[in-house]
């Protein structure tokens, strides 16, 4: 395990680069998770970090030296706790993190059912709408323009692990794929769509989901073959947009669930 001490290190410099900066993620296509839980996690799907970093205090613990253990082929860096703090965006880190690839999804845009995020921004809702989706068995999640960057380590903290069993696309023309889908498009409204628990939800299904203050594009509106609104008790205005994505794709599984009894 090679020791870091110095802040001009170039390894460590990317690793503080990469936590800090999506473009620079982007153009290297790789990032960090942090977490015994989510590298355990990215392990458990068969990805490979390229390196691994622990803070020397935590090196010799039981968990961390379980997970160094699996990652044995693996360069290794252990840091000063100083400068894993300046790394982390944790109030108190854990201690360790990797390097990953950001993982490309298949050639070709999904048939089956789908998660469609316009310009959804907080960094804790794309990672809570990425959770729900992989628990509700919706495995492709396509994010449009302006929304947060999947692969940020934000995001990555929130869904808990739930984009290593997902086909994740980012900046996606959500307008051009609705317009190619075979299957049914369904554009979830505040106001004046059809009442959600009426739909029949049997075929594939695109969900289009939009911004938490603005809602969705009115051109996604009119590209999708289906408006829903969630009926709500007298006095409420919406939910949040991770909750009604729950609970339209839940409503879909619930579905699907009774027909097969």
């Amino acid at each position: 395990m090679k020791a870091i001490v110095s802040r001009d290190n170039p390894t460590f410099k990317n690793l503080r680069d990469l936590a800090r900066d999506v473009r620079r993620q982007r153009d290297e296509a790789r990032t960090l998770i942090e977490g015994p839980h989510l590298v355990t996690a990215c392990l458990d799907q068969g990805l490979l970090p390229d390196l691994l970093a622990v803070s020397e205090s935590v090196a010799a613990l039981p968990e961390i030296t379980a997970l160094l253990h699996r990652l044995s082929g693996v360069q290794t860096l252990c840091l000063r706790d100083a400068l894993f703090r300046e790394i982390s965006e944790l109030a108190t880190p854990v201690g360790i993190l990797a390097r990953i690839a950001i993982p490309v999804a298949p050639d070709g845009l999904p048939a089956g059912d789908c998660l469609l995020l316009d310009a959804v921004q907080d960094a804790g809702n794309v990672g809570t709408l990425l959770r729900t989706a992989a628990a509700a068995g919706v495995h492709d999640v396509l994010l449009g323009s302006g929304c947060a960057g999947a692969w940020t380590p934000r995001v990555l903290r929130a869904a808990q692990g739930a984009h290593f069993g997902l086909r994740i696309r980012e900046q996606v023309d959500l307008a051009d794929f609705l317009e190619a889908y075979p299957g049914i498009s369904v554009a979830t409204v505040a106001r004046e769509g059809i009442a959600l628990y009426t739909l029949d939800l049997a075929t594939p299904t695109a969900w289009i989901f939009g911004n938490e203050g603005a809602g969705l594009a009115p051109e996604l509106i009119a590209a999708a073959t289906r408006r829903t609104t969630i009926p709500l008790a007298a006095g409420s205005e919406s939910l949040n947009v991770a909750a009604a994505a729950a609970i339209c794709l839940f409503e879909m599984r619930r579905q699907r669930s009774a027909r097969t009894m």
